[in-house]
């Protein structure tokens, strides 16, 4: 358990990129691309790297997968596994889960996820998953979630994932116009709801839906402070 005096602060938005036997889920041309996007050539790391990471530097961490095996073809790190580690590295990590609402058994594995494995809420991309968050056959996910008075948590804005690949490498920014996320959280009022990313180039969106719904938050990971519009630093002051 995190021992909340021990540590500066929780970041809400960690990626594992890299399985412990070394898988990546990533097609290559996609993790390249995104590497040069984030300059982070040559850094992947596991569930395991990243506990060891935030423990050197006195914080604790969310960490998640992403589930798009349906589009991409390839697995992703197992969301068992996340909640293994983390659970070994409970004093700096929360594991979240990933399922693709497209999956004819979501219901089910997000059930047995919880059930079993302890995860503390669950990670959605609807630019990867191609998905509006709003799309009625997500719903009866979002029942299981909020069921368990869980988290949801999604990327809006910009991706840099596919950035400077011909036609953006397949992937559609429109899935992550935070615009989406209102008919959710309207239907779904019981059930937190964090929209990760200062949602660029539609901030102002998000912040009129932090404002209008109260169970939604923002988190300004993957963006720099220096490049944070005035509305949001005013609206964060």
């Amino acid at each position: 358990m995190i021992d909340l005096a021990a540590v500066s602060a929780i970041d809400v938005h960690v990626h594992a990129e890299l399985s412990r036997a070394g898988h990546d889920p990533m097609p290559a041309e996609l993790r390249a691309a995104a590497q040069r996007y984030f300059g982070t050539e040559g850094t992947l790391p596991t569930v395991d790297d990243v506990a060891a990471y935030y423990r050197e530097r006195g914080l604790a961490a969310v960490v998640f997968t992403v589930d798009w095996e349906l589009r991409s073809g390839i697995p992703p790190i197992p969301n068992e596994e996340v909640a293994e580690a983390a659970a070994a590295n409970a004093d700096v990590l929360i594991p979240f889960a990933s399922v693709d609402p497209a999956r004819t058994d979501a219901v089910e594995r997000a059930r047995a996820l919880i059930r079993d494995h302890g995860v503390k809420g669950f990670k959605f991309h609807p630019n990867v998953q191609a998905f509006f968050p709003n799309d009625r056959s997500a719903y009866p996910l979002y029942e299981v979630i909020a069921e368990a008075g869980l988290p949801a948590l999604f990327h809006t804005g910009h991706s840099g994932i596919g950035t400077g690949l011909k036609g953006g490498g397949g992937l559609l920014l429109k899935y992550s116009n935070p615009i989406y996320i209102d008919d959710v959280a309207a239907d779904f009022p019981e059930m937190t709801i964090i929209a990760a990313h200062p949602s660029w180039p539609w901030t102002d969106e998000t912040l009129s839906i932090c404002l209008h719904k109260p169970n939604v938050y923002i988190d300004l990971s993957g963006w720099s402070p220096k490049y944070f519009p005035p509305q949001l630093v005013h609206a964060a002051g």
